[in-house]
């Protein structure tokens, strides 16, 4: 087996008897030590040795060489992982690895290990929450010397701050797209209420707008992933006075949702009712009609992100302000 010897784990002693060398030669040179004349032979030999054997370092031994460990711990909230939180996981893994940083994440969904277990097992040298979490809690991290505390959304540093990533220019965005064609603004609100750190914020972009240009209030309603309980919400907003003409969905799921209710009532967008999502999900341009919706650069907050983690660990001043989040829309036939 690959990194094993005699059924253990192989060890830098392993490699040394191998490669005919000392200890202290292995670690120089799979350490690359600086300032340490070793004979390129000598080196290649090392290095055959560890391959031969499948040799390792240990985290704890990685710990030890630079002071702190290589991990940054994620923490999920109790979100479900679909199509934009999946990618932004892998975006996140790829932006850390680059830093040599292993990116591992942990989900709070029930019945999860307590926090507090994960991260005294993992030792991360960064915490990087999606949501906000205790402040007893970000307290004991630190104490523990974890150098870097990050909540995306929210604050884990005991006071009100911006959040790193956010949402109220999505809601934005998909207010001024409607805007000029629709004097009356819907919002399809998820039934979720977990969801609510990301719903909260995006539709009070749309507020905004509608304020800003003159519109009334937008008409709120919570729309279940469920066709016969979407339609009372679509006929609520079509029989209100004056009628809801263009609808801001929370995301594409619940978009689609709206959509599938339409043709339930032998309605369609945008004719009927103009429907914009988030997220732009596969089957958004499968949707009938395709949907319109709001793309986010989910790779450039995946890198802003790490470059947070990075320039705190390095003691380096951080940015003021949200990471940079472009956004476009994809416009299809639903709005």
């Amino acid at each position: 087996m690959a990194g094993t010897s005699n059924g253990r784990r192989v060890t830098s002693g392993d490699v040394a008897r191998e490669a005919g060398v000392s200890r202290a030669t292995v670690s120089y040179v799979l350490n690359d030590t600086p300032h340490q004349k070793i004979p390129e032979a000598t080196r290649r030999r090392v290095w055959d040795a560890a391959a031969r054997l499948g040799y390792a370092p240990s985290a704890a031994a990685r710990a030890l060489r630079t002071g702190r460990s290589d991990i940054v711990l994620g923490l999920l909230p109790d979100w479900p992982i679909e199509h934009v939180l999946g990618r932004l996981i892998q975006q996140l893994t790829n932006a850390f690895a680059e830093h040599e940083l292993t990116f591992l994440v942990h989900s709070s969904a029930h019945p999860a290990r307590p926090l507090r277990e994960i991260w005294k097992t993992v030792t991360p040298a960064a915490v990087l929450a999606l949501q906000d979490f205790p402040e007893s809690e970000a307290d004991a991290m630190r104490a523990a010397g974890i150098e870097v505390v990050m909540a995306m959304h929210g604050s884990a540093q005991g006071k009100a701050r911006p959040p790193l990533v956010s949402e109220e220019p999505i809601g934005a965005a998909q207010a001024r797209h409607l805007a000029d064609a629709h004097r009356r603004l819907g919002y399809a609100y998820p039934d979720l209420t977990r969801l609510g750190v990301l719903a909260r914020p995006r539709l009070e972009g749309v507020r905004k707008v509608c304020d800003e240009l003159g519109l009334p209030e937008p008409d709120v309603r919570t729309i279940p992933l469920d066709p016969d309980r979407a339609v009372e919400a679509v006929k609520a907003w079509l029989a209100a006075d004056p009628p809801v003409t263009g609808i801001c969905a929370f995301n594409d799921d619940v978009a689609m949702a709206v959509l599938v209710a339409l043709q339930s009532l032998g309605l369609r967008a945008p004719h009927d009712l103009a429907v914009i999502g988030v997220d732009d999900i596969p089957g958004a341009a499968l949707a009938r009609p395709p949907l319109t919706t709001v793309v986010r650069d989910t790779d450039a907050v995946a890198r802003g992100l790490a470059r947070r983690i990075i320039d705190a660990l390095e003691h380096r001043q951080a940015p003021v302000g949200p990471i940079q989040d472009p956004l476009r829309i994809h416009v299809r036939e639903s709005a």
